[in-house]
């Protein structure tokens, strides 16, 4: 009986030390872009900032150059220097995120049985802006954009619900688009006549033209993924689907999208120019991959990405779009 106590001991100490090395497992140090022309110069560190968070996603630009991102419920904020702190304390379960023309802080909402679209900052200005279609409460919410006129176009990826969403200013949520098998990710170009949405499923990132009630056209496959979904792969990310998440744009019209091959980047016209491998584990890990990105700093060069736990910058030559927090 002694021998057995033991033995289901260090088995359950092994399997819980093997559980915490996946979970807390460091991104390397020696992480370098490549050359993309007048993306980032190669060689340019990726530089961790910090990798122990228990979730990380849906960042965008702070005013002061700084990004807030969703942890496991509640909101961080990574400030210019580099300090970490706690933004909202109880965030109701926030996925994507985004400021209004007005600087309230609107994000998806994902607590079960609670699950919403609405102002989550300032505390005085809370308010649900969306918790349901068509008498249905939303699947999975995941992602948002908000315009420039302060509507929000936000994503749901299961249930009767799936597809993407509207809402115009001061009214109710439409969906505008429920053909897509997978969709995440949701971005506008910078002139907003453009949406560009990503399908884990598919093999293009795709874009839709915006019509002037905020409603979408001309469904359209914009960028072929370099990273596809690999079936039967021993990685369950790569097995499960191509890793498309987050959306980011820069002032000359550039797609970012976070894949399971890192940070793929497209020319305005959909063509590949080249991927910043924010990347890592391999044969005794699950790839770790990052989730979603934003451009911020003072100048708005400063490309931060997160995912798995990690939040990295990486100073670009391109410029974000200064047009909107995201």
């Amino acid at each position: 009986m002694t021998t057995t106590y033991w033995a289901v001991v260090f088995l359950l100490y092994a399997m819980t030390a093997f559980g915490q090395g996946r979970a807390q497992q460091a991104p390397p140090a020696n992480l370098v872009a490549p050359d993309i022309p007048g993306v980032v110069a190669g060689g340019t560190p990726i530089q961790v900032i910090q990798h122990r968070f228990e979730r990380a996603e849906g960042p965008v630009a702070m005013p002061d150059g700084g990004i807030l991102f969703t942890g496991r419920n509640s909101i961080i904020r990574i400030h210019p220097d580099g300090n970490v702190s706690t933004f909202v304390e109880n965030s109701n379960g926030s996925n994507g995120l985004g400021f209004d023309r007005e600087g309230r802080l609107i994000s998806v909402q994902r607590a079960a049985g609670n699950q919403k679209v609405g102002v989550l900052y300032p505390p005085d200005r809370i308010a649900v802006l969306a918790d349901s279609y068509d008498g249905k409460p939303f699947g999975q919410l995941n992602d948002l954009v908000v315009s420039r006129n302060g509507g929000v176009y936000f994503t749901d990826t299961s249930g009767d619900n799936k597809g993407i969403y509207y809402i115009p200013p001061g009214g109710k949520a439409v969906r505008v688009h429920d053909g897509i098998a997978s969709p995440n990710g949701v971005q506008l170009s910078p002139d907003e006549r453009i949406i560009y949405a990503h399908d884990k499923d598919g093999e293009y990132l795709l874009a839709f033209d915006v019509r002037p009630d905020g409603t979408l056209t001309n469904r359209r496959n914009f960028a072929k993924y370099q990273s596809v979904r690999v079936p039967g792969h021993k990685d369950p990310l790569l097995a499960e689907d191509n890793g498309a998440d987050g959306i980011a744009i820069d002032s000359e019209g550039r797609v970012y999208a976070a894949t399971n091959l890192g940070v793929e980047v497209f020319s305005p016209q959909g063509k590949f120019l080249g991927s910043i491998p924010v990347i890592w584990g391999g044969e005794n890990f699950n790839l770790r991959k990052p989730a979603n990105l934003c451009f911020s700093g003072p100048d708005k060069k400063t490309l931060y990405v997160v995912g798995a736990g990690s939040a990295f910058k990486v100073q670009m030559l391109a410029q974000g779009f200064t047009g909107r927090a995201k």
